[in-house]
Protein backbone atom coordinates (compact mmCIF):
# COMPACT_ATOMS: atom_id res chain seq x y z
CA UNK A 1 0.00 0.00 0.00
CA UNK A 2 1.44 3.37 -1.04
CA UNK A 3 1.91 5.90 1.80
CA UNK A 4 -0.45 8.84 1.68
CA UNK A 5 1.15 11.98 0.26
CA UNK A 6 1.34 14.95 2.59
CA UNK A 7 -1.13 17.74 1.82
CA UNK A 8 0.28 20.14 4.42
CA UNK A 9 2.89 22.84 3.63
CA UNK A 10 6.34 22.15 5.05
CA UNK A 11 6.48 25.58 6.66
CA UNK A 12 4.60 28.86 6.71
CA UNK A 13 6.26 32.00 5.33
CA UNK A 14 6.98 34.52 8.07
CA UNK A 15 9.25 37.18 6.61
CA UNK A 16 8.14 39.41 3.75
CA UNK A 17 10.67 37.88 1.38
CA UNK A 18 9.43 34.35 2.04
CA UNK A 19 5.80 35.47 1.67
CA UNK A 20 6.65 36.96 -1.72
CA UNK A 21 8.28 33.67 -2.75
CA UNK A 22 5.19 31.68 -1.78
CA UNK A 23 2.97 34.17 -3.62
CA UNK A 24 5.15 33.76 -6.73
CA UNK A 25 4.87 29.97 -6.49
CA UNK A 26 1.09 30.04 -6.08
CA UNK A 27 0.63 32.51 -8.93
CA UNK A 28 2.81 30.41 -11.22
CA UNK A 29 1.04 27.23 -10.14
CA UNK A 30 -2.34 28.73 -11.04
CA UNK A 31 -1.08 29.32 -14.58
CA UNK A 32 0.49 25.88 -14.93
CA UNK A 33 -2.57 24.03 -13.57
CA UNK A 34 -4.86 26.05 -15.85
CA UNK A 35 -2.73 25.30 -18.91
CA UNK A 36 -1.83 21.66 -18.28
CA UNK A 37 -4.40 20.34 -15.82
CA UNK A 38 -3.52 18.52 -12.62
CA UNK A 39 -1.94 15.50 -14.34
CA UNK A 40 0.25 17.61 -16.64
CA UNK A 41 1.52 19.98 -13.96
CA UNK A 42 4.81 19.27 -12.20
CA UNK A 43 6.72 20.98 -9.43
CA UNK A 44 9.60 21.57 -11.87
CA UNK A 45 7.31 23.41 -14.29
CA UNK A 46 5.82 25.45 -11.45
CA UNK A 47 9.24 26.39 -10.08
CA UNK A 48 10.45 27.37 -13.56
CA UNK A 49 7.36 29.54 -14.18
CA UNK A 50 7.76 31.17 -10.75
CA UNK A 51 11.43 31.91 -11.38
CA UNK A 52 12.58 30.07 -8.25
CA UNK A 53 14.71 26.98 -7.75
CA UNK A 54 13.04 23.64 -7.16
CA UNK A 55 14.77 23.60 -3.77
CA UNK A 56 13.06 26.88 -2.83
CA UNK A 57 9.69 25.43 -3.82
CA UNK A 58 10.30 22.30 -1.73
CA UNK A 59 11.07 24.44 1.31
CA UNK A 60 7.37 25.24 1.44
CA UNK A 61 5.52 22.58 -0.55
CA UNK A 62 6.42 18.87 -0.59
CA UNK A 63 4.46 18.14 -3.80
CA UNK A 64 2.04 19.60 -6.34
CA UNK A 65 -0.96 18.28 -4.37
CA UNK A 66 -0.07 20.58 -1.49
CA UNK A 67 0.26 23.54 -3.85
CA UNK A 68 -3.18 22.93 -5.32
CA UNK A 69 -4.72 22.61 -1.85
CA UNK A 70 -3.14 25.95 -0.92
CA UNK A 71 -4.49 27.51 -4.13
CA UNK A 72 -7.98 26.22 -3.35
CA UNK A 73 -7.85 27.67 0.17
CA UNK A 74 -6.63 31.00 -1.23
CA UNK A 75 -9.48 31.04 -3.73
CA UNK A 76 -12.08 30.38 -1.03
CA UNK A 77 -10.72 33.14 1.20
CA UNK A 78 -10.83 35.63 -1.67
CA UNK A 79 -14.35 34.56 -2.71
CA UNK A 80 -15.60 34.89 0.86
CA UNK A 81 -14.14 38.39 1.24
CA UNK A 82 -15.48 39.60 -2.12
CA UNK A 83 -18.99 38.26 -1.52
CA UNK A 84 -19.14 39.59 2.03
CA UNK A 85 -18.13 43.05 0.86
CA UNK A 86 -20.62 42.99 -2.01
CA UNK A 87 -23.53 41.92 0.21
CA UNK A 88 -22.72 44.48 2.92
CA UNK A 89 -22.55 47.26 0.34
CA UNK A 90 -25.81 46.17 -1.29
CA UNK A 91 -27.63 46.02 2.06
CA UNK A 92 -26.34 49.48 3.02
CA UNK A 93 -27.66 50.88 -0.25
CA UNK A 94 -31.06 49.24 0.47
CA UNK A 95 -31.43 47.92 -3.06
CA UNK A 96 -34.64 46.07 -4.03
CA UNK A 97 -34.46 42.39 -3.05
CA UNK A 98 -34.46 41.12 -6.63
CA UNK A 99 -31.54 43.41 -7.47
CA UNK A 100 -29.66 42.11 -4.42
CA UNK A 101 -30.26 38.59 -5.66
CA UNK A 102 -29.10 39.58 -9.16
CA UNK A 103 -25.87 41.05 -7.80
CA UNK A 104 -25.21 37.91 -5.78
CA UNK A 105 -25.79 35.61 -8.77
CA UNK A 106 -23.65 37.73 -11.10
CA UNK A 107 -20.80 37.95 -8.59
CA UNK A 108 -20.69 34.18 -8.09
CA UNK A 109 -20.65 33.52 -11.83
CA UNK A 110 -18.06 36.19 -12.61
CA UNK A 111 -15.69 34.85 -9.96
CA UNK A 112 -15.79 31.42 -11.56
CA UNK A 113 -15.74 32.72 -15.13
CA UNK A 114 -12.53 34.69 -14.55
CA UNK A 115 -10.39 31.51 -14.61
CA UNK A 116 -12.55 28.61 -15.82
CA UNK A 117 -9.68 26.19 -16.53
CA UNK A 118 -8.21 26.68 -13.07
CA UNK A 119 -11.61 26.29 -11.41
CA UNK A 120 -12.12 23.04 -13.27
CA UNK A 121 -8.86 21.69 -11.81
CA UNK A 122 -9.68 22.95 -8.31
CA UNK A 123 -13.15 21.43 -8.32
CA UNK A 124 -12.76 18.17 -10.18
CA UNK A 125 -9.12 17.10 -10.42
CA UNK A 126 -7.28 18.01 -7.25
CA UNK A 127 -7.20 16.45 -3.77
CA UNK A 128 -9.68 17.47 -1.09
CA UNK A 129 -8.60 17.39 2.55
CA UNK A 130 -11.01 17.33 5.52
CA UNK A 131 -9.71 20.78 6.47
CA UNK A 132 -10.41 22.09 2.98
CA UNK A 133 -13.93 20.66 3.05
CA UNK A 134 -14.57 22.29 6.42
CA UNK A 135 -13.29 25.58 5.06
CA UNK A 136 -15.57 25.29 2.04
CA UNK A 137 -18.59 24.57 4.24
CA UNK A 138 -17.72 27.57 6.41
CA UNK A 139 -17.66 29.82 3.34
CA UNK A 140 -21.00 28.39 2.15
CA UNK A 141 -22.51 28.91 5.61
CA UNK A 142 -21.27 32.49 5.63
CA UNK A 143 -22.80 33.14 2.20
CA UNK A 144 -26.08 31.51 3.27
CA UNK A 145 -26.17 33.71 6.38
CA UNK A 146 -25.76 36.85 4.26
CA UNK A 147 -28.47 35.74 1.82
CA UNK A 148 -30.79 34.85 4.72
CA UNK A 149 -30.34 38.34 6.15
CA UNK A 150 -31.08 39.84 2.74
CA UNK A 151 -34.28 37.80 2.32
CA UNK A 152 -35.48 38.45 5.86
CA UNK A 153 -34.94 42.21 5.45
CA UNK A 154 -36.82 42.16 2.15
CA UNK A 155 -39.92 40.76 3.86
CA UNK A 156 -42.73 38.70 2.41
CA UNK A 157 -41.50 35.39 3.86
CA UNK A 158 -40.87 34.08 7.36
CA UNK A 159 -37.44 33.93 8.95
CA UNK A 160 -37.53 30.13 8.74
CA UNK A 161 -38.24 30.21 5.02
CA UNK A 162 -35.57 32.86 4.55
CA UNK A 163 -33.09 30.43 6.11
CA UNK A 164 -34.27 27.48 4.00
CA UNK A 165 -34.30 29.55 0.80
CA UNK A 166 -30.82 30.97 1.53
CA UNK A 167 -29.38 27.46 1.78
CA UNK A 168 -30.95 26.46 -1.53
CA UNK A 169 -29.99 29.70 -3.29
CA UNK A 170 -26.31 29.41 -2.32
CA UNK A 171 -25.96 25.78 -3.37
CA UNK A 172 -28.05 26.10 -6.54
CA UNK A 173 -26.17 29.19 -7.71
CA UNK A 174 -22.75 27.78 -6.82
CA UNK A 175 -23.32 24.48 -8.61
CA UNK A 176 -25.03 25.88 -11.69
CA UNK A 177 -22.31 28.55 -11.97
CA UNK A 178 -19.72 25.77 -12.18
CA UNK A 179 -21.64 24.10 -14.98
CA UNK A 180 -22.24 27.34 -16.88
CA UNK A 181 -18.56 28.30 -16.78
CA UNK A 182 -17.22 24.85 -17.67
CA UNK A 183 -19.91 23.88 -20.21
CA UNK A 184 -21.88 27.01 -21.26
CA UNK A 185 -24.92 26.69 -23.54
CA UNK A 186 -24.31 27.89 -27.08
CA UNK A 187 -27.11 30.46 -27.28
CA UNK A 188 -27.22 31.85 -23.71
CA UNK A 189 -24.81 34.73 -23.02
CA UNK A 190 -23.98 35.64 -19.43
CA UNK A 191 -26.56 38.40 -18.99
CA UNK A 192 -29.36 36.18 -20.31
CA UNK A 193 -28.24 33.34 -18.05
CA UNK A 194 -28.22 35.66 -15.01
CA UNK A 195 -31.72 36.93 -15.74
CA UNK A 196 -33.10 33.43 -16.28
CA UNK A 197 -31.61 32.22 -13.02
CA UNK A 198 -32.81 35.26 -11.06
CA UNK A 199 -36.32 34.80 -12.50
CA UNK A 200 -36.35 31.16 -11.41
CA UNK A 201 -35.06 31.90 -7.90
CA UNK A 202 -37.39 34.89 -7.45
CA UNK A 203 -40.41 32.80 -8.39
CA UNK A 204 -39.43 30.23 -5.77
CA UNK A 205 -38.54 32.71 -3.02
CA UNK A 206 -41.35 35.25 -3.33
CA UNK A 207 -43.91 33.05 -5.04
CA UNK A 208 -43.79 29.59 -3.60
CA UNK A 209 -42.51 30.54 -0.14
CA UNK A 210 -44.93 33.41 0.36
CA UNK A 211 -47.85 31.37 -0.95
CA UNK A 212 -47.15 28.44 1.39
CA UNK A 213 -46.03 29.90 4.73
CA UNK A 214 -46.66 26.68 6.66
CA UNK A 215 -45.08 24.25 4.20
CA UNK A 216 -42.30 23.26 6.59
CA UNK A 217 -44.72 22.70 9.43
CA UNK A 218 -46.95 20.53 7.21
CA UNK A 219 -43.95 18.45 6.19
CA UNK A 220 -43.09 17.82 9.83
CA UNK A 221 -46.66 16.78 10.62
CA UNK A 222 -47.09 14.55 7.55
CA UNK A 223 -47.19 10.87 8.61
CA UNK A 224 -44.63 8.55 7.08
CA UNK A 225 -45.76 5.98 4.54
CA UNK A 226 -46.55 2.67 6.15
CA UNK A 227 -46.84 4.22 9.61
Amino acid sequence: MRPRRSLQPRKRPVQQRSRLTVDQILEAAARVFAERGFAGATTNRIAERAGVSIGSLYQYFPNKDTILVALHAQHMDLASAVLKGMMEEALREKEPPEELLRRFVRQIIEMHASEPALHHVLLYQGPRTPELSQRLHAVEDSMAGAVEEMLAEAGGISRTHARHAAYLVVHVVENIAHEYVIHPPQDMPLEVFVEELVTMLSAYIWGRCAAAPDRGARARRRPRRGA
